[in-house]
């Protein structure tokens, strides 16, 4: 099966999200003291976005599963009858929890064995949600602060060192790894973090520090999650454990399996393997499954590598990621400019800007900032430009 079709996403309203980013770009009427954290493309099962066929609209899901050669032979060879990766636009204000994401292997087995003790999929302290890895790739829309990988160990003895109460914990991890001490900070009493974190609130004022310092970033997450002086979260040690990242607006980075990451503030584009598998590492309300956790965990030195961003103006740019699950593509245009292309697979448009037309097989779909256009694989297509701006298009490498 060929072809173009107009495609709808989904809004998720997790508490984290901003109340008129999404609004703004999806062109949709927002409620009062509602938040909207993201917008999902994508035919995951526990919200799939909705296709328009013959004037009729119906679930992703199931419009894949009565047209699996949709999808692609690549795509099916390898994935099966799934769509293998998941779109989505994220609008950030308050911090994510800290979390990491199995490899393939790891949630295959995490999810067999809860399946057998017999946990609910929607049980609040199951783990795995699917047997799926869950690499992902972002690219900023705004400027973009997030969490990434652990520190050298040199820069993190120098940031223990660089505040005087910390300096046991210095002494400690020179006798230790990274994965033993990251143990034993996630494992602390209450009372270990009141002796950590205490003398950083009392010395400090959010005004007077800058995103850079991992100071900064303990204030602004104790105010922006509402964190009580009685019940501190072990991941706002990880600040000093773990990369502060600026990502400009533009650019990118890509999480690999295993590595722990926060997303802080900002909105951006997030590109997945198509899976809900998270294991938190704090900074959450949420299940904290400690044990998992570290057996996950990959405690590995990371210098973080940008991702670099797409050249201004017209034409076609293909980021870059090690990521067999999903490639994402940007293509600018002005008025009149056109790109030709070739799905080989599923493919999923998502209009950011200005104004577009989608041609193939004798059909064409004008979209506007916010929509979104599903191309069946084995269908040649052309995009012309109504109104300056640039789409971004998800599929496989």
């Amino acid at each position: 099966m060929s072809g173009i079709y107009q495609l709808t996403g989904t809004l998720q309203n997790y508490i984290w999200g901003g109340e008129d980013y999404l609004a703004d770009l999806i062109h949709f009427d927002k409620q009062p003291n509602t938040t909207y954290a993201e917008w999902w493309l994508g035919a995951h099962i526990s919200s799939p976005s909705a296709i328009e066929v013959a004037g009729k609209s119906h679930s992703l899901l199931e419009f894949l599963a009565q047209n699996p050669t949709a999808l692609g032979e690549q795509s099916r060879t390898v994935f099966g009858d799934e769509l293998p990766y998941l779109l989505k636009i994220l609008d950030v204000k308050a911090p994510l929890s800290i979390q990491l994401h199995p490899t393939k292997a790891q949630a295959e087995i995490g999810f067999a064995a809860e399946n057998a003790r017999g946990v609910e999929l929607k049980d609040p302290k199951r783990t795995y949600k699917d047997n799926n890895h869950k690499p992902e790739m972002m690219i900023a829309l705004s400027d973009f602060w997030l969490l990434h990988g652990f520190k050298p160990k040199a820069e993190i003895l120098k940031n223990l060192r660089n505040r005087p109460h910390f300096a046991p914990l210095a002494d400690k991890l020179e006798q230790q790894d990274l994965h033993s001490f990251y143990a034993d900070i996630m494992q602390a009493s209450q009372g270990q973090l009141e002796s950590w974190l205490n003398p950083i609130f009392a010395q400090n004022q959010l005004e007077n520090l800058t995103p850079e310092n991992p100071d900064y970033w303990v204030l602004y997450c104790r105010d922006a999650m509402q964190i009580p002086a009685d019940k501190l979260d072990a991941g706002l040690m990880c600040f000093y454990l773990f990369n502060i990242v600026n990502v400009p607006k533009g650019q990118g980075i890509y999480q690999d399996a295993g590595i722990p990451h926060a997303y802080l503030r900002g909105q951006n584009i997030e590109l997945m393997a198509c899976s809900d598998n998270v294991i938190r590492g704090g900074l959450t309300p949420k299940h904290v499954d400690i044990p998992e956790l570290l057996k996950v965990v990959d405690c590995r030195e990371v210098i973080p590598e940008l991702i670099p961003a797409a050249p201004q103006g017209n034409g076609s740019h293909h980021y870059w990621t090690p990521a067999k699950d999903f490639a994402l593509e940007n293509i600018g245009y002005d008025a009149q400019f056109s790109v030709k292309g070739s799905a080989k697979n599923a493919t999923i448009l998502f209009a950011m800007e200005g104004a577009l037309k989608i041609c193939a097989n004798s059909t064409a779909l004008e979209l506007t900032q916010g929509q979104s256009a599903f191309i069946c694989a084995n269908t040649d297509y052309e995009i012309i430009g109504i109104e300056k701006g640039y789409c971004v298009l998800a599929t496989l490498p």
